[in-house]
């Protein structure tokens, strides 16, 4: 650390440009390293016919990505890459700006450099920046969907569509007879809890973009905020005077403007922290994402009734216990591991080349 430089002003605009600039190319260089990983999962989910076979293996991902290869060469590992790159440098863009905000408040000094501070303010950037790129998810999802059935549609034709879709009417069966007084008002009530609930819930518009965001939201809490807290703690480790001259690149903190900024870790060193970021925050994260999963798919039953997300947690926990929250953990570890280690080092040495 250089007591003489002067202090970096990290609430400018320069700085957050700089700062974003360094997430959103970090996310689509994290994008890119799983691209292939990305191409078989979206045909699994899908149900292809071609890769059916191919499901419920752990080489069974190898071999779909052989045939991948075999059939379209290697840039059919990265079809719809160049939409997933156009969604995601935004959304990290904003979470790695917003996370250094954030940070700037709620921790000005070292003695506030705790793990819950550091949590708080990963989570709080992990939803602001859901918050502004998740109508852009609802659309490439359903571009997706279009392209699938040959119907290709523009952007402008698919957004409009959204917006003036309206959901179906619940539909209230007809008053049963010969029922108790107690039975009977407590259908009434439902009744009219329904029709407040069809009056006050936005029906088309701008609501339409926000399909399955409560779920996504609860889920990017624990996934941001122990994100940022594992690698911020475990860079805190490596850094440790004991190990440092084998961690920590020399005289690469004089290059930052901040005279507070530590020292740059050393590629293996960085990349460990990242990955051990990865693992953490998928696995504190995971039980929700398949809730919310389970939300997309089977959201609605035979009769009309949404399920919650505590009605979900309990189906799943009468059908599989503790272990069906944690169903596919080993593949989504596959995937985010190297993602997120990719995904910290090239920001990190981004913000290093920008200088802060």
């Amino acid at each position: 650390m250089n007591p003489h430089k002067k202090q970096i002003n990290k609430q400018s605009w320069d700085y957050i440009m700089r700062s974003g600039a360094a997430g959103g190319f970090a996310a689509c260089a994290a994008k890119t390293v799983v691209g292939p990983l990305d191409r078989v999962k979206i045909l699994f989910q899908a149900s292809n016919p071609q890769f059916a076979k191919y499901t419920g293996s752990w080489f069974g991902v190898v071999k779909a990505m052989r045939d991948i290869q075999a059939q379209e060469g290697a840039r059919g590992l990265f079809r719809g890459h160049s939409a997933t790159l156009l969604r995601i440098f935004p959304y990290a863009a904003i979470k790695f700006a917003a996370y250094e905000q954030i940070r700037a408040i709620v921790i000005q000094n070292k003695s506030q450099e705790t793990a819950f501070r550091r949590f708080i303010s990963g989570s709080m950037a992990g939803c602001l920046s859901v918050l502004c790129t998740y109508p852009l998810e609802i659309v490439r999802v359903r571009l997706a969907f279009e392209t699938k059935r040959d119907s290709r549609s523009s952007l402008s034709r698919i957004c409009r569509q959204i917006y003036h879709e309206h959901p179906p009417s619940v539909t209230r069966g007809p008053a049963q007879l010969n029922t108790s007084s107690v039975a009977a008002a407590a259908a009434s009530t439902a009744n009219a809890a329904s029709v407040v609930f069809e009056k006050v819930t936005p029906r088309s518009g701008l609501a339409n973009f926000f399909r399955g965001f409560t779920p996504t939201l609860w889920g990017m809490l624990p996934y941001a905020g122990a994100s940022f807290l594992t690698h911020d703690s475990a860079g805190d480790l490596m850094r440790h005077p004991r190990i440092a001259k084998h961690t920590t690149l020399p005289h690469s903190a004089n290059r930052s403007q901040d005279p507070n900024k530590p020292p740059q870790l050393v590629a293996w060193a960085e990349l460990a922290t990242g990955g051990l970021a990865g693992l953490v925050s998928q696995t504190v994260s995971y039980p929700l994402e398949v809730i919310r999963r389970r939300m997309q798919v089977g959201g609605v039953v035979g009769d009309g009734h949404r399920l919650g997300m505590a009605e979900v947690a309990g189906k799943i926990w009468v059908e599989k216990g503790v272990r069906g929250f944690f169903v596919g953990l080993g593949i989504g570890y596959v995937k985010v591991i190297p993602m997120v280690a990719t995904s910290f080092y090239v920001y990190e040495r981004g913000k290093y080349w920008f200088g802060i």
